[in-house]
């Protein structure tokens, strides 16, 4: 299935400048689309067109392959401009890093192909419970001349935009015991518009209320051999797969946090000031300065967070070790701690910039918070900082898995 035709990217700063460029196109109308609850059809077209999503294509195979430091800070550029169009590709990068560790030469050839003529990827990942996260309920079973997918799939993010689905799946054979969290896993490459998949765009989040992140029905789906790439091998040695996607989503909430403190200067300079600080304007009021400046250290702190953690996948790709990819993953979770605190904080606080007229529902600053507070629930914090807390005093490495 073909994407969008692309424009070539040529370097990591012509990929920084094109994300930077749609970043400011996104924010435009970001407010109204949470508001209304309308797809950004248009800018996911736009940002299909754009080349970004070829970035981390193989060189070999034609792509630029820029490093997870320039790709971090391209996710935080389109988050800064709006979460929900940043979250959109995070599933498209991650499911090309399956690609390139488990593809077969000609998957990587095909793959590759139609993303770098803009094909865009979405995840068909997350069941809802009764099970654990980590148990896939959706299966793939062997069939003649391939497989056969049957199973549903919650919180697909960009489902909708997508040209092609990665689903998640246990292997089965059909006569075996209800899948747990230690039945092999494949992923599956399914066009969006193959017979047997329907996509619905339920997703009703207080918060990322643009992403399309709805429910994916997969009622005997026949998928080809060539493209399943089997997954669960990726967790039985050292990768930075998971740190990697984890970062993305840190990007994402310090993209969130970035546009926040912005927003909370805008505030800040229409905003009156209290009487009681004497002051003609409310930048002058002393206790507004300095909530400005502990706001400015806990983002650009978490910024800077985010880069150390993507320069340390960066370096554990180059000598993949056991000792080294621990150390990123580490690294990452620092990072994502720091993210989930300064996008909270600084979706909460920039009302204190503004006073009583940022609380009015015409101006939506409520989306900063609530876009915050909804992304952040991925992945619990609370679990990073026990990995780092056992890695700190122990040299307990953290776990290896999928879970994004």
């Amino acid at each position: 299935m073909a994407g969008a035709t692309r424009t070539p990217i040529a370097s990591a700063r012509a990929a920084l400048s094109v994300a930077a460029e749609l970043s400011n196109a996104f924010a435009e109308d970001a407010g109204a689309r949470d508001a209304h609850r309308i797809l950004p059809h248009e800018q996911v077209a736009a940002l299909k067109e754009s080349g970004l999503l070829a970035l981390t294509v193989p060189a070999e195979y034609g792509g630029l392959d820029v490093p997870v430091v320039v790709l971090a800070e391209v996710m935080r550029l389109l988050a800064h401009g709006d979460p929900s169009i940043g979250q959109i590709p995070h599933s498209h990068f991650t499911f090309l890093e399956a690609l390139r560790l488990q593809g077969t030469p000609a998957q990587q050839a095909y793959f590759y192909g139609l993303v770098l003529d803009g094909a865009l990827l979405a995840n068909a990942q997350s069941e809802r419970g009764p099970h654990p996260i980590d148990v896939d309920t959706t299966t793939l079973t062997v069939a003649a001349g391939g497989y056969v997918l049957q199973g549903r799939k919650y919180y697909s993010t960009g489902a909708l935009f997508a040209d092609w689905l990665i689903v998640r799946a246990s292997r089965a054979d059909g006569s075996g015991p209800v899948p747990t969290a230690a039945t092999a896993k494949a992923i599956a490459f399914v066009p969006r518009d193959a017979p047997g998949v329907q996509i619905v765009d339920d997703w009703d989040g207080m918060g990322q209320r643009t992403t399309a992140s709805g429910s994916v029905t997969l009622t005997a789906v026949e998928v080809p051999g060539e493209h399943v790439l089997e997954f669960s091998p990726i967790f039985t040695r050292p990768t930075v797969y998971g740190a990697r996607a984890q970062l993305l989503h840190a990007a994402l909430d310090v993209g969130i946090a970035t546009a926040a403190l912005e927003e909370a200067v805008r505030q800040a300079a229409k905003a009156r000031p209290h009487f009681e600080a004497s002051v003609s304007s409310a930048v002058e009021d002393p206790t507004l300065v300095q909530a400005a400046g502990e706001l400015t250290v806990t983002v650009r702190g978490a910024q800077a967070l985010l880069a150390e953690a993507a320069r340390q996948i960066d370096t554990a790709r180059a000598d993949l070790t056991q000792d080294s990819a621990a150390a990123a993953s580490i690294a990452v979770a620092i990072a994502k701690v720091a993210a989930a605190r300064a996008a909270v904080e600084a979706g909460s606080t920039l009302f204190e910039f503004g006073g009583t007229r940022s609380a009015s529902a015409s101006g939506n600053l409520s989306r900063y918070w609530r876009d915050a507070r909804t992304h952040t629930l991925h992945d619990a914090t609370r679990w990073k900082v026990r990995h780092i807390g056992n890695y700190t005093l122990a040299g307990t490495k953290p776990p290896r898995h999928g879970q994004l």
